[in-house]
């Protein structure tokens, strides 16, 4: 913010009362009207409603409009080329290469948009396993943003911690600063660009707070791999009779992450983002950013509860400007509403936000030709094609540029925007570790029945958490199945509380004939996308893929 007037805000006083000593001058910011250093939550949503970037709505939520982009802007996302590095990166669609000069002069001209305004700076943790533990430093333009900060990520707990804090990465964003494409070699105006180097990430010309979170996230997936751990786009639980009882929920954004995985049934370890190391699993993270689009109190409590709490923020939620309550149907601004909240917002959350080793991977896929099996047993091999295929339907919203209607994608390990190594390399990983402890694997669809979208109707939440609880806990050992004729895995044809004819999509269908028609379709579309990996990928995997 440019405080022109030197107006004295709220926080002004205690601004730099948990300054580091390692300061900003280290990343080359200066000449600034006030940095305001590690603000409690309370002191941010001050300085934000000071700043007019948002309301306090019913209940305490803060809510937050991001402008044009209410969501990532996967086309401005780039990486710095150097020698030290570019021989692990999967240069592509995903890490496209950028100038380390232009990078320099870009982030050169961003520095001098700062100049006479107001800072935000957030000291943080990423990793709850304090062995992969990284430090990193957040310098935004926004209060919110700070907000959002503290809520996702692990802040230091003593005034010692902040002032010696050193960080091992840094992310600055800069919404009100716009990129010229002839000038900084960027596709357009926005900007997301990554240098592993300089340990430094610049964000320019977009609000969306999901832009900081995943900027760390495909840091994580450069660094981690690098050191034996496996670097994962899933949530996770976790038994509360068994700390070995973890079950991972691998999927993208609208297949059902955070909701599947908040079960009151079991315990929460995170709803994104996580390493598996030889000690077991760790959350990336402090919080959660869910989607809340047709958020149901009755489906899911205990996010719904989360939207009236102080310390949320709610990202593109309409409100009443006179009654200040919200509205979770109302799409008017974007489907991709978002809810950040701390972890131990949800009850039955683990504190340590790590514990063992998996007993269950789950796959999770959101069909929107209505044609897959609610839930499927897969062989090790048939989960390495799965992971490496990634299918679902990207949901409206999520990114920018689409539409209302679902459209088909497949992206690689189920997180393809932010993997920067070759998925063979994160496969080979989960490979070693399904078989070193012997864990169970399924693909669950949560998208359509009874037709595509459009004509079916989405499968309910209670049927899939039904087939989920009785594979977790074991049921499903005991029931018969029936192979599938093109993807080969096994269909479970009975499963308590399930309706026999849920479990067989065909049975839902009217026109038969179009069904296999679509069945088939689909396959021949993994087949076509699978055949880019077949190089560098082992031929049981290859060989467990869909047949014709």
């Amino acid at each position: 913010m440019g405080n022109l007037l030197n107006i004295k805000t709220p926080a002004e006083s205690v601004a730099q009362a948990r300054k580091a000593d390692f300061n900003l001058s280290n990343h080359g910011v200066g000449n600034l009207r006030l940095a305001y250093w590690n603000l409690s939550m309370e002191a941010l949503y001050e300085e934000a409603v000071f700043r007019s970037e948002g309301v306090t709505s019913s209940g305490g939520a803060f809510v937050a409009h991001t402008g044009k982009h209410t969501g990532r802007s996967a086309n401005d996302k780039f990486t710095v080329r150097h020698a030290d590095s570019e021989n692990y990166i999967w240069w592509g669609t995903y890490n496209k290469p950028f100038d380390s000069e232009k990078f320099e002069g870009l982030y050169t001209r961003l520095l001098g948009y700062y100049q006479s305004k107001d800072l935000f700076v957030q000291d943080v943790y990423v990793g709850a396993d304090e062995n992969y533990r990284l430090p990193i430093r957040f310098i935004t333009e926004h209060a919110w943003h700070s907000m959002f900060i503290r809520n996702m990520f692990i802040p230091p707990q003593t005034l010692e911690e902040y002032k010696r804090f050193v960080p091992e990465f840094t992310v600055v964003s800069a919404p009100g600063y716009k990129a010229s494409p002839s000038v900084d070699g960027t596709a357009g105006e926005t900007f997301i660009v990554l240098n592993y180097e300089r340990k430094l990430a610049i964000v320019g010309n977009t609000a969306y707070a999901g832009e900081l979170k995943k900027s760390i996230f495909t840091l994580l997936n450069y660094l981690l791999p690098l050191q034996g751990v496996m670097s994962m786009h899933c949530s996770a639980n976790v038994s509360p009779d068994d700390p070995n009882d973890v079950a991972l929920f691998f999927g993208l954004s609208g297949t059902g992450k955070t909701t599947l995985s908040a079960d009151p049934k079991r315990r929460l370890i995170g709803d994104d983002e996580h390493g598996w190391s030889d000690d077991g699993v760790f959350n990336y993270e402090g919080g959660c950013y869910a989607k809340v689009i047709g958020l149901s109190e009755a489906a899911e409590p205990q996010i719904y509860a989360t939207t009236k709490m102080f310390g949320t923020i709610l990202e593109n939620v309409p409100f009443d400007p006179v009654t200040r309550k919200i509205d979770l149907n109302d799409e008017s601004i974007t489907e991709n509403t978002r809810a950040s909240y701390p972890l131990e917002f949800i009850a039955n959350a683990v504190p340590e936000k790590k514990a063992g080793h998996p007993k269950n991977i789950v796959f999770l896929t959101c069909d929107a030709n209505g044609v897959m099996p609610p839930i499927a047993k897969l062989t090790t091999p048939q989960a390495m094609y799965q992971f490496i295929s990634g299918y679902t339907a990207k949901l409206a919203g999520t990114e920018a540029g689409l539409g209302k209607e679902p459209s088909i994608t497949f992206s690689a390990c189920f997180g393809g925007p932010f993997m920067v190594h070759h998925p063979s390399r994160y496969a080979e990983l989960l490979r070693n570790k399904i078989e070193r402890y012997n864990v169970k694997c399924w693909l669950v669809n949560t998208g359509w029945v009874g037709g595509p979208y459009g004509v079916g109707k989405r499968i309910s939440i209670k049927h899939t958490r039904a087939l989920l609880n009785a594979a977790l806990n074991g049921k499903l050992d005991h029931v018969k199945f029936k192979k599938d004729p093109i993807f080969g895995f096994e269909v479970p044809m009975t499963c308590p509380d399930v309706p026999d004819d849920v479990l067989d999509p065909s049975a839902s269908w009217g026109d038969k004939a179009e069904y296999d028609r679509r069945y088939k379709d689909l396959a021949s579309r993994f087949i076509q996308n699978f055949a880019k990996f077949t190089d560098e990928t082992s031929q049981d995997v290859i060989e467990a893929g869909p047949r014709m």
